[in-house]
């Protein structure tokens, strides 16, 4: 008989010779090649999406650099044209009096970007290594990290409202610059890692873990 205060066995679905379908959470007898309910592919673990989650993550990481560097916006006024970066453009907000969107941007910018490469990148390695951290809480930071994905957004949302918003023919205008192109680039392959990564695999740690 179990022990109190023991944690009890881990029995996964492929223990179980079990499959479920990661669209519509159907489960089948393992060796089933397709979903008889939505058609999708059928794996007990996708063994290559740790692949997939390194390529589309360290292109994201690559595109979030010149989105940092090059302006975000071309704001013309009469004779004059400025060209803001992503932080520039929070630090003329928060000088004008809008200090709480001058934070949102940078959180949306720069905070939630750079904390979701160091998510994922983790996660992925926390699979092949296991870590000190229960297999529950590496589970919730993979939800996290797919609910703020839809936020991530927010800049190249906000540049295509003021371009379509202040278009003042010859008196101003705001166009949006190389760094939303990268930008958005990058939060798409961001979205494409956390959507590569397979959370099963956490739970094959499980055996492992031993906690602090």
């Amino acid at each position: 008989m179990e022990s109190a205060g023991n944690k009890p066995p881990l029995v996964t679905a492929r223990d179980e010779g079990l499959v479920a379908c990661t669209r519509c959470t159907r489960v089948w007898p393992i060796g089933t090649q397709t979903c008889a309910r939505c058609g999708t592919d059928l794996v007990s673990r996708d063994t290559r999406s740790l692949q997939r989650v390194w390529a589309y993550l360290a292109v994201g990481i690559i595109c979030y650099i010149p989105a940092n560097l090059y302006p975000m916006l071309r704001t013309r006024v009469l004779f004059s044209t400025s060209e803001d970066t992503i932080i520039e453009g929070a630090i003329e907000l928060a000088t004008h009096g809008a200090l709480g969107i001058a934070i949102v941007i940078l959180v949306a910018s720069v905070l939630i970007p750079v904390g979701k490469f160091v998510a994922i990148g983790w996660l992925a390695v926390s699979v092949s290594r296991p870590g000190s951290m229960e297999p529950h809480k590496r589970h919730k930071l993979y939800e996290l990290v797919e609910f703020i994905g839809r936020w991530s957004m927010i800049d190249v949302f906000v540049v295509a409202i003021l371009s379509a918003l202040v278009q003042l023919n010859f008196a101003a205008s705001i166009n949006p610059g190389p760094a939303a192109f990268t930008f958005a680039l990058s939060v798409i392959f961001t979205m494409l890692a956390a959507q590569s990564f397979d959370p099963r695999m956490i739970w094959d740690q499980d055996r492992d873990y031993t906690p602090a």
